[in-house]
């Protein structure tokens, strides 16, 4: 069976580590800590990282740190992870759907515009499996509106909007080192920021708001959402090789475009004028001619040795929110199509050349 994802943890990792462990600091102490922070957000192009224990945290932390008015709108697509509206529901606001573009499969700029309201205290832009959003309307709209740009960049380490890097692009950005990220730290996150005074509250948040000048009297309450000086080691060298996973990602994308181009019956993944797309997921959608759906596409790739995994399920069909009466009635149309027309073929860092072609042909073969 050929995976979808594969990291590659090397020997420097793990010297790293074992170096962590050999000086003491194990748990959120630790030189690893600032060295990793102090790195991802120099990539970034931002002068402040705040690592935390995962993608999730991150963007709850940066809704906290923000302190949006409770009962404001943040507008955010249909078409992302739960943990984006979960970041907005813990902050106590409320979500405020849109739907994607059909090409990039990030959110339309368009419906954002016309979502926004006297409410509107924020947008989060999703970075779609490693194409950046419309970012400079976006950042316009929230000039003139005078609200927050939350960037979830989990999806799109490296990528780029206009020569500046994802992450770096509005008020905050989020990241997740999840396993089966372009860099990995088994679990983690980090929140990247210009704003000195955001990272300042950031980090106590982090930390249980313990106060510098007496570290057992809480004014407010925060979170232990930190990481780990193991996890942070890890870090430290998978980004002395982010150059060469960025350049296997983009190589990856490039042959499986080349070899599947001419084959009817699927879209893909596109890199829009003045983007820099990573392909950490290499997706395709099935064309509505095609007589089948993902799930049945999905199965007969695996009859044929190939994994793969689902596009997004739009948030605006989760029962979960339907139960808290969120988003009844509401319609997607092109969430609902890739939802349930997309996914998303073997991008593992590991992956061979022989085994993209592996892959290639039986996507060729079941649409043939």
């Amino acid at each position: 069976m050929i995976p979808v994802s594969e990291p590659l943890l090397d020997s420097r990792a793990l010297a790293l580590v074992q170096d962590a462990l050999q000086s003491g600091w194990i748990s959120s102490e630790g030189r690893y800590i600032a060295e990793f922070e102090r790195s991802w957000a120099g990539f970034c192009g931002v002068a402040h990282g705040i690592a935390v224990s995962n993608g999730s945290m991150a963007l709850a932390l940066a809704m906290q740190a923000l302190a949006l008015p409770r009962g404001s709108e943040v507008i955010l697509p249909s078409f992302t992870i739960i943990s984006c509206v979960g970041a907005v529901l813990e902050a106590g606001c409320h979500p405020v759907l849109v739907d994607c573009e059909p090409d990039t499969w990030c959110l339309n700029v368009r419906e954002v515009a016309a979502k926004i309201s006297s409410r509107t205290s924020a947008i989060m832009p999703v970075h779609i499996y490693g194409h950046v959003a419309d970012m400079a309307p976006l950042n316009e709209l929230a000039r003139q509106h005078g609200i927050a740009i939350i960037e979830d960049a989990a999806e799109a380490h490296g990528a780029q909007y206009q020569g500046r890097r994802a992450g770096g692009l509005g008020t905050i950005g989020c990241f997740s080192f999840y396993a089966n990220k372009i860099i990995t730290t088994g679990e983690g996150g980090m929140a990247v920021t210009d704003d000195a005074n955001l990272a300042e509250r950031a980090r106590s948040l982090r930390n249980l708001c313990f106060r510098p000048e007496r570290r057992f009297l809480h004014t407010e309450l925060g979170h232990n959402y930190r990481m780990t000086n193991l996890q942070a080691a890890i870090g430290v060298a998978q980004f002395e090789r982010i150059e060469e996973h960025l350049w296997r990602k983009r190589r990856m994308g490039a042959l499986y475009t080349e070899r599947l181009r001419n084959v009817r019956g699927i879209s893909l993944p596109v890199e829009r004028p003045g983007v820099t797309n990573v392909y950490w997921m290499y997706g395709v959608v099935l064309d509505d001619a095609v007589q089948m759906d993902a799930q049945e596409f999905a199965r007969r790739l695996r009859e044929r040795g190939i994994d793969t995994r689902p596009f997004f399920l739009g948030m605006h069909e989760q029962p979960v929110f339907h139960e808290r009466g969120l988003f009844k009635g509401e319609r997607y149309a092109v969430t609902e199509r890739i939802s349930r027309r997309g996914l998303y073929l073997p991008s593992g860092l590991g992956l061979t050349e022989a085994q993209i072609e592996t892959v290639c042909a039986a996507v060729e073969e079941c649409l043939a």
